[in-house]
This record gives structure tokens, C-alpha cells and sequence, in this order.
């Protein structure tokens, strides 16, 4: 992903945020990579929009909590009148989480915490997480609100006269995973689907302050019940679970059921929780009678076990390119062998519908 600074074009960056500590922190980090160019800072949303105009960045670095204009106002302004990748920077507290969230629905690539000053080790894998965003922002798909297709119930009457998606069956289980651009994928995969899905579970990177306001974000659009999952929850349909952030999700066979199941193991990936723990504990538990889908991401993290879980009979979607914000885990799925099916972000629910109808056909025939 890193741009090629053989050519001399660098990755321009404009660091906006009211701490002058934290602008110098930030311009410090991002000026020290060979492939960044930190073209100026702002303070405030007023001076930023000046310094957009004149300095024309590829990449903005967003607060959240800004005087005179809030993060969130300045990103729905900029989004509307000119749409450009940005990552934000907010604080590890539920309000900061909210905030963040709703700037990933505006369009906002991805987001980073804000850094502790005060811990060297700590910086240092900030360090390497922000320049590492930052880069992917440049070359992610900015997609506004505005822009991206209706849900079925804010949509006009063509989708009103569509019949409602229904299962036949409930008997499976779908795992999600997704990275980057996720949280809105996700989202945009849960509102389409009818209240008797089956159990969902799914592994989105995400840290550990931001897992329960996602699941609370995702319940209140949704039709489904969706909650932050908890070990040994049993898996229900019209249920799906969040994999908390900072442990690893994992289905385990219980009987006739499934459960939930939470580990702190070492991170997979360079992630926990990682898709590819979530995706081979289906393979191994649910085999032939789970669905896979990987959205939208950064890197390789559940290419793997999602090729272990068609190795064992599921049936596996990933998001096409077109619609992801980044295809970098739905690629190397697919350039692994592991995807039955490519589908935009918007036919995703539908199509999980599908097949469930057609497993019950097939079923019903041979019995």
C-alpha cells in the first residue's frame, strides 16, 4: 500500500486538532516516514478549511472535539462540498466512540486514539499505526453518506414494493469479518436483513472502548438484536454478536446449539480480535452449515480461515471491489480460492437470503 516515493510524489497531510502538543506530536510521527509530507496544521475546523484550499492535501488528520466547530460538524461540511480521505483522531471514552462512529458514517476512512505522550513503547506502535492509516487513507475509496444506497426502510417505493426478505431456515450460522470501512459495511449488511436471520457472529478490529457503542449502534438500525457478545452467550437467530474489542471471538458446538465463546489469547494478524479466529473455529464447529462473508479491509486477516471454511462445505461471500473502501482482505481472499461469490455491499443481505432458500430446496428434495 505504500505510495512510491521513487517519483517524488509523497502522501500530503494536513494535521488538524486544537493541542499544539498533539499537532507537534503528530507533524513529529508522520514527517519521520519517507512517503508523508505534513503540509501544514490548523487548530481549529476555520483555519482548516482555509488550508485545504491552499495547500490541497491528499489526507486530513480530524479531532473529534474541536473549539468553535466540532469534528463532526467540519466532516459533514467537508463531505458534502468536498469529499477527501480522513482519519480521526478521538479519545478512548464513550463519547469519544459515539463520535468516532458517526464520523465513519459520514465518510471518514478510519480513526486512531488519541496518543499517550507519556509512554515511549506505547508511541512507538502508534507511531507505526497512524503513518500505516494514513497511507491506506490515501489510496481508500471515499464513499459520503450521501452517496452510498439506501437502506430498505429510508428508501422510495421501490424497494417499499419489493416483498420483505425472509428465511426459510434458521438453522446456520453467518461470520462476518471486516477492517477498515467495516463498521459502516457491517451496518449497511445487518439493516437489510429480516429479524429471522440466522445467528451472526463477527469479528471487526475495532479497540476495546469502541465494541459496545458499535453493537448499540448497529441494534438501533437494525431489525436484528445485535449486542456485544459475551462468553458462553448462546448463538440465536435474529441475534448477532460483536466480538468485544481486545479478545478474540469463537464459536464453539454445544449439542444441538452454538455458544459464543471469548479468548485473550495472543493477537492473530497483528489482531484481537482477528477474523481468522473467528472464521476457523466455524469451519471446525459449524462446518458445512455456516456462511462466510468478508467486507471491506486492510491486509489478509480472515483470508485463511475463510478458505478453511469453504474447504468444509460453507458457503462463502466476499465484497467486491468496487464497493469496498478498501479491497484488501476481500482480495486476498478471493486471490486465495476462498470466495464462492462477489457480491456489491448493497445485494450482500439478499444474498445470504438466497442461499438459505436454496439449502432448504435442496434439502427438502433430497429427504
Amino acid at each position: 500500500m505504500d505510495h512510491d516515493t521513487s517519483t517524488g510524489k509523497r502522501i500530503k497531510v494536513l494535521i488538524i486538532d486544537d493541542s499544539a502538543l498533539v499537532r507537534a506530536l503528530l507533524t513529529r510521527i508522520l514527517g519521520a516516514d519517507k512517503a508523508l509530507q505534513v503540509v501544514g496544521t490548523a487548530p481549529d475546523a476555520f483555519i482548516a478549511r482555509e488550508k485545504i484550499k491552499s495547500l490541497n492535501p491528499d489526507v486530513l488528520t480530524l479531532d473529534v472535539e474541536m473549539p468553535r466547530m466540532d469534528g463532526l460538524q467540519f466532516l459533514r461540511n467537508l463531505m458534502r462540498l468536498r469529499p477527501m480521505p480522513v482519519v480521526m483522531c478521538s479519545s478512548l471514552t464513550e463519547r469519544g466512540a459515539d463520535v468516532t462512529l458517526a464520523a465513519l458514517e459520514l465518510g471518514a476512512i478510519d480513526f486512531v486514539t488519541k496518543p499517550k505522550v507519556d509512554v515511549a513503547h506505547a508511541l512507538e506502535a502508534y507511531a507505526a499505526e497512524l503513518i500505516g492509516k494514513v497511507k491506506v487513507a490515501a489510496v481508500a475509496k471515499v464513499v459520503p453518506l450521501f452517496q452510498r444506497p439506501p437502506a430498505p426502510n429510508q428508501a422510495g417505493s421501490a424497494y417499499r414494493s419489493r416483498p420483505e426478505l425472509r428465511f426459510r431456515t434458521t438453522d446456520q450460522i453467518v461470520a462476518i469479518g471486516a477492517s477498515t470501512g467495516g463498521t459502516e459495511a457491517i451496518r449497511q449488511v445487518l439493516e437489510r436483513l429480516p429479524p429471522d436471520a440466522p445467528g451472526i457472529v463477527i469479528s471487526q478490529h475495532i479497540p476495546r472502548a469502541f465494541s459496545a457503542p458499535f453493537a448499540a449502534r448497529l441494534n438501533a438500525c437494525s431489525q436484528l438484536t445485535v449486542q456485544e457478545a459475551e462468553d458462553g452467550a448462546l448463538i440465536m437467530p435474529g441475534h448477532a454478536y460483536i466480538a468485544p474489542g481486545d479478545r478474540h471471538l469463537l464459536v464453539q458446538h454445544d449439542g444441538a446449539r452454538y455458544r459464543c465463546r471469548l479468548s485473550e489469547d495472543a493477537p492473530i494478524n497483528r489482531h484481537r480480535p482477528s477474523v481468522d479466529v473467528l472464521f476457523r473455529s466455524v469451519a471446525e464447529q459449524v462446518g458445512q452449515n455456516a456462511v462466510g462473508v468478508i467486507l471491506t479491509g486492510m491486509g489478509a486477516d480472515g483470508a485463511r480461515g475463510l478458505k478453511e471454511m469453504r474447504d468444509r462445505g460453507a458457503f462463502t461471500i466476499a465484497q467486491d471491489e468496487k464497493s469496498s473502501v478498501v479491497w484488501g482482505m476481500p482480495g486476498a481472499s478471493v486471490a486465495l480460492g476462498a470466495v464462492d461469490r462477489i457480491l456489491p455491499i448493497d445485494q450482500i443481505a439478499e444474498g445470504l437470503v438466497r442461499l438459505g432458500d436454496a439449502r432448504e430446496e435442496r434439502r427438502a428434495a433430497g429427504s
